[in-house]
């Protein structure tokens, strides 16, 4: 099979241990990213098989209907909502999924990120660089309120941690989180609107889907103190479009940390966030690592070598397979 690995930024599939799998089939790795639905069926001419990484890669109609050799996509992770799967299956192409991904990596990134915005660390690195010596003030999270937006796989971690640095953890989110939370002995906001207000940190932790787009509101994201800290480790739009950016400026919450945006990858600087000097910001790492590559990928070659053996895994449109 003659198989394709789109968006590997780092040039890091090659360096895993699952790649000396597909040893015995024609594998090409694109590093940049390409967008454009006919850009992206020339990239994909002549070939069988496609491997996305996360949701690096949009796969619309648009390109469902222009590729011309492809069966098979198969993903990484379980969110396909970058897919559309009833036009690939109109198209006769088997979509496969797998399972999610290492929930501590992104927890971990997460306290990276507060503790990074918290005590100045990117500034003070810099400026010790350039020869200065201590020229900020950090601000200490014992005592302080975190608000965690979503107690799942990932928020619960979060939480769990911030119970260990002596903070007072309030949860939000939808009734099944909420009970979760109050079940692990967590407090639960009275409302969505306290739980802005009250809020020191507010760490984001939804998955991104048609019920979750734009679920943070500007309203919201006013309602924080101008000492308090937004961190979004999880997907740019589930905050309301160009709200975050309005309410920073505005100064309300009054800092950011952000490992998410709109478009990505985010190249030459060209994001307004990245100008801000009250915003940490990271190129969507939370699940940039070795362990964590090994077992997305390795999934993803399961499903490839399933399918070369005719007998595919991890299908997410079964209807495909009785297609004449």
């Amino acid at each position: 099979m003659k198989i394709a690995v789109l968006d590997d930024y780092q040039d890091v599939f090659r360096t895993l241990k699952c790649y000396s799998r597909l040893k015995a089939h024609d594998v090409a790795i694109y590093r940049d990213s390409v967008k454009e639905p006919a850009k992206l069926a020339e990239r994909l001419k002549g070939a069988d098989a496609a491997i996305l990484l996360q949701q690096r890669t949009p796969f619309p109609r648009a390109a469902a209907e222009k590729v011309t050799t492809l069966k098979l996509i198969s993903q990484t992770g379980r969110n396909v909502n970058h897919i559309d799967v009833a036009a690939c299956t109109e198209k006769g192409i088997l979509v496969c999924g797998a399972g999610a991904g290492l929930p501590n990596h992104t927890a971990e990134l997460t306290w990276g990120l507060i503790f990074s915005a918290l005590r100045h660390i990117p500034e003070e690195v810099q400026r010790l660089k350039a020869g200065r010596w201590q020229t900020t003030l950090g601000t200490t999270v014992v005592g302080k309120t975190l608000g965690v937006y979503a107690y799942g796989r990932i928020g619960s971690i979060v939480a769990r941690a911030g119970k260990a640095f002596e903070m007072r953890v309030v949860c939000w989110g939808r009734e099944g989180s909420t009970n979760k939370a109050r079940a692990d002995g967590f407090e639960v906001a009275p409302s969505r609107e306290a739980f802005f207000e009250t809020a020191d940190i507010v760490s984001l932790h939804l998955p991104l889907n048609k019920e979750t787009r734009g679920i943070v509101k500007h309203a919201d994201l006013a309602r924080m103190k101008p000492t308090a800290l937004i961190v979004n480790t999880s997907r740019a739009p589930i905050i309301e479009e160009g709200a975050l950016v309005k309410a920073l400026k505005e100064g309300r919450p009054g800092f950011g940390a952000v490992d998410v945006y709109e478009d990505e990858p985010v190249l030459n600087g060209n994001h307004p966030l990245l100008k801000m000097d009250n915003v940490v910001c990271t190129p969507h790492i939370g699940y940039v690592d070795r362990d964590t590559y090994e077992k997305y990928y390795g999934a993803a070659v399961d499903s490839i070598l399933a399918y070369a053996e005719g007998k595919p895994i991890n299908v997410l449109n079964p209807e495909v397979l009785n297609k004449p």
